[in-house]
This record gives structure tokens, sequence and C-alpha cells, in this order.
């Protein structure tokens, strides 16, 4: 017995000491490695819950403020100054490409958003200077100066007073990136790999990165908040669903994105698989370029809409986890209008629009599918082919095209598109985060507003609710907006949808997040 009790013990311990490596198939290819420059969830998740942090947090799982570098902050009282008490002794990674000797300060702050908000700053225009949340949520004019009061003291002082401010210095976008690193790069003229080859101060580093196949990191041992419990983290890159239960079957992959809606219930039967759920925060919608005929026609949009079988959809791709949106905004999100009317498919009505719109015989017009799995929206090509068929009805041809996911998000902000699908999880679980971001006036500049639709109405509500701190008040403008969305019909809502993650029963720690990122800090294999 003494024996098999000290064999075990052995086992035991070099289990405990052995490297642990976590895979997770991801569905997609990071569009830069910087989240300043990114909004997918894709990029999103290789950088900014990864490799970096902010002055304030989301608690785990809630949409809870947190302090993170900043360990404290101060409002005044009229708004418009937010001083953050920052955090001593925090360090940036230490990478094969950078040695830092010096700790996280003010002047990494200060780096990191005027980088984004001066034009003239010698970053501003590495990558292409677009930064489409910080321009989306005009941030460059809402604020008007950074102080540096001391190295672990800095001031925001802003225009106007902004209601959802804390909650957008949440959101990735408002990462930390080091400025010594940055001092180095512009000495060796190297400017472009800040935003490739990452330093954080986020729970785990940087290690290499192979296009369309592998991203791999070390824990950050010295992370502040408590080292990872995983040794390294791989992403697996594989967009397409079904390959990546496969892996997940075969052991290849703990834990997957998005598994594929028809996959869902054998999985389920699969004893070391778990498959777990959440309402999602997200809506997935078509938008029509409204600076393209002949969207810029309402009565266009009106029609085109109605001829869309959403339910059809809702059976045919989600298959059934997911609800029919008529709103800009989740139901789940305060503020989402019970009142809008359903518009229930109608090739009738649809056809009488379209002939009012001066088009009886339709028009042909080309339809950007989606190329990778999203929450919103699990297989683009499939819907694409079902709203094309939908649409030939009324005598409108669409012809569906795509392109690899970074070509698709780059070429839709720049608007090319006719229409294309696409759709959003929120960042912080405020309204401002849809309506302000993706269909206000200034975030056709910054590319998110994909509809480029600007209504002035629209955009004078949603800038009004957000000097407003009352939630109540707030909620009275934006369903006053959303009315006007559905009138004018900048997209067409499609789906709600319900987010599934599916993984190995060895996978413990692990945390729905409900603003759809999956993060790996207090993950561990067991």
């Amino acid at each position: 017995m003494k024996i098999i009790l000290l064999v075990l013990s052995l086992m035991l311990s070099l289990n405990l000491s052995a490297e642990t490596t976590f895979i997770y198939c991801s569905e997609g290819s990071p569009s830069s490695f910087n989240p300043q420059v990114t909004t997918d969830g894709t990029s999103n998740n290789a950088s900014g819950h990864t490799l970096y942090d902010r002055l304030v947090d989301f608690k785990e799982g809630t949409t809870q403020i947190e302090p993170s570098l900043a360990k404290k902050w101060e409002v005044s009282k009229d708004g418009l100054s937010y001083k953050f008490y920052l955090r001593a002794g925090i360090k940036f990674a230490g990478t094969k490409y950078f040695s830092p000797t010096r700790d996280f300060n003010a002047d990494d702050v200060l780096f990191s958003f005027n980088r984004q908000r001066i034009k003239t700053h010698p970053y501003h225009n590495v990558g292409g200077g677009r930064y489409e949340y910080f321009t989306s949520m005009e941030m460059d004019k809402l604020i008007v100066d950074i102080k540096k009061i001391d190295d672990h003291t800095v001031e925001f002082i802003l225009n106007k007073p902004e209601a959802p401010f804390l909650a957008n210095l949440a959101m990735s976008f408002a990462s930390i990136l080091s400025k010594e690193y940055a001092d180095k790069l512009e000495k060796e003229n190297h400017k472009n790999d800040i935003d490739q080859l990452p330093v954080g101060t986020g729970p785990f580093i940087f290690s290499s990165y192979q296009k369309d196949n592998l991203i791999r990191y070390l824990a950050n041992k010295d992370y502040f908040k408590g080292a990872p419990k995983i040794d390294k983290l791989v992403f697996s890159i594989t967009p397409d669903a079904n390959v990546r239960v496969q892996k997940l079957k075969a052991g290849e992959c703990h834990l997957v994105i998005e598994p594929a809606p028809a996959d869902l219930s054998s999985l389920k039967k699969i004893a070391n698989i778990r498959v777990i759920s959440a309402a999602g925060l997200n809506v997935g919608y078509v938008a029509y370029n409204t600076q393209k005929k002949p969207f810029d026609n309402k009565l266009v949009r009106q029609a085109l809409d109605l001829a869309m079988n959403k339910q059809s959809y809702i059976d045919a791709v989600y298959l059934g986890n997911a609800e029919i949106a008529k709103n800009p905004l989740p139901p789940t999100i305060w503020s989402y209008s019970k009142k809008t009317p359903d518009h229930k498919f109608n090739l009738k009505l649809a056809q009488e629009l379209l002939t009012k719109a001066g088009h009886p015989q339709g028009f042909e017009v080309t339809m950007w599918t989606l190329p990778v799995t999203r929450p919103y929206n699990p297989n683009g090509k499939k819907m694409g082919e079902l709203i094309q068929a939908d649409l030939a009805k009324i005598g409108v041809k669409v012809k569906l095209i795509s392109f690899d996911w970074p070509t698709y998000l780059s070429k839709s902000r720049m608007g090319e598109h006719q229409m294309i699908q696409m759709g959003w999880t929120g960042d912080n679980g405020d309204p401002d985060n849809f309506l302000n971001i993706l269909l206000s006036c200034g975030s056709i500049e910054s590319g998110s507003n994909l509809a480029r639709w600007c209504n002035q109405d629209f955009n004078k509500l949603i800038d009004d609710a957000r000097l407003i701190s009352d939630q109540k008040k707030r909620s009275e403008k934006y369903l006053a907006a959303q009315k006007i969305f559905d009138e004018e019909k900048p997209w067409s809502p499609i789906a709600h949808s319900m987010v599934f993650r599916a993984m190995s029963t060895k996978v413990h720690g692990y945390v729905m997040d409900p603003l759809g990122g999956d993060i790996f800090t207090n993950v561990q294999l067991r």
C-alpha cells in the first residue's frame, strides 16, 4: 500500500509541475494585434483580452466596472473631469523583441490616447490612422485634454458630460500600450511593428503568429491580477465551424467558439464535452449602403426588408436558437423598444413599395456574405442564399460575393459594398455602444456605420442621450431614435442569437462573457 501511495504521490507531483497548454479553436485571423485599430471580436479575443489592460475593466462575467490599471478614480461634480490614480509596480511584458526598463506609468496612458486623438501625433497615421471606436464615439471631440499630474495620476478633461464615459474606457480600444516600446520602434524606423508585434501588461505575452494558422502566447507570470493558471495559450485558427467541432471531438482543441447549430444536439450527448450557452447581447443585420443607388431611397430599403422571410432564416441558419430582430438594439439591453411593429414577411406589399420607388421590374445588386462564423450569424453563405431566393421573388437579382475576414472588414469600412451582412455584439452594456457606433453620422467616416446613413434627427437624439445621467430620461431618447430607425430602415435587422461554447470537460474556470469575448485568464485544465 505504501508503494502504491508513493507512486500516486509522485504521479500527482509530476502532473502539477508539467506545463499546461490550452488550445482554443478560434474562427478567424485577427486583422491586427492592437485593439485600438480593430472592432471585430476575432481581433479583440486575440489582443484586447489576452495582451492588454485598461484603466478600468469589466468584472468577469458582468458589465460592472471595476478598477484595473487605475486603482481608483474621481469624477468632478460637473462631470467634466475624470482623475485616475494609477497602480505602481505594474510591468510591461518582456518579449524576444523588447525588454522594458521601467514600469507602467502616466506616460503610457497619454501615449495610448493621444495616438488616437491627435492627428499630428507621430503614431496617429501608423496602420492607416483609422480608430473606429474612438472616432465613432466622437472621443476625439469629447476629450479636450489629458493631463499628467505625476507618474501615477492622470486627468481627462471633457468638453461636456458623457454618461457612458467610464464604460467606454473599459472597452478594448482604450487598452494601454507601452510608450517606451513605441519610442524604441520610432528610433529604429519600425513604427508599424507596434500593431503586429505587441507589448502589453496583460495576462498573456505574445510569442508568435502564423497567419491563418496559429497564434501562440505565454502566460505572464508577473501579471498584476495574478498569473494565469495555464502556461501556454494557443489559438488554432479554424474558420469552418464543422472542422472546429471535429477538432474538439478529436481532442485537438479544448474549447471552440460558436459550434455549428447543427452540431449542438450531438455534442451534448458526448460524455467528455460540455456545451454552455447564454442570451447574446447582439444583433445580426443586412446593411444597405445608402450612399449608393437605389438604396438612397427608403422605399427600396423597406421593400427588401418585407421581402425577407426572417423566420425561415431563424429556422434554417440558427436552427431556432435566435429570435427575429426588429430593432438595432437587442432585447436584453435597457431602452429596447417593445413598441416597434413586427413587419412580417409580405411579398405583395414589398412589390408595391418597389414599384412606388420606380423599380417595378426590380434591379441587380451585390450582397457581401460573412466569411466567418459569428455569434450573430453562424452561416453567412447559407443566409445569403436564402435572402437571394427571397429577393428574386420581387425581381431583385442578388449576386453573392465574399472575401477573407480582414479584407471583408477593410473594404466595408471604405464603403465599397451595396448590401452587406454584418452584426454587432455589445462592448459595454450601454445602448450608445450600438446606436452611436453603428448608426451615427460621425461613424460613417470611421467606417463602423456600414449603412453610411446620416439622419440628423436620429443623431441629435443619441447625442442628447449621452449628456443625461438619468437612465429613464436617456431611454426616452433611445426609444425615439429606434422609431426613426424603423421608418428609415438603413438595415434589415435579422436576428438576436443565443451564444454557444463547446469545451472539454477538463476545462474549468471558463466564464461566459456577456459582451461576447473569450477570456482565459482564470481558465485551467484538470
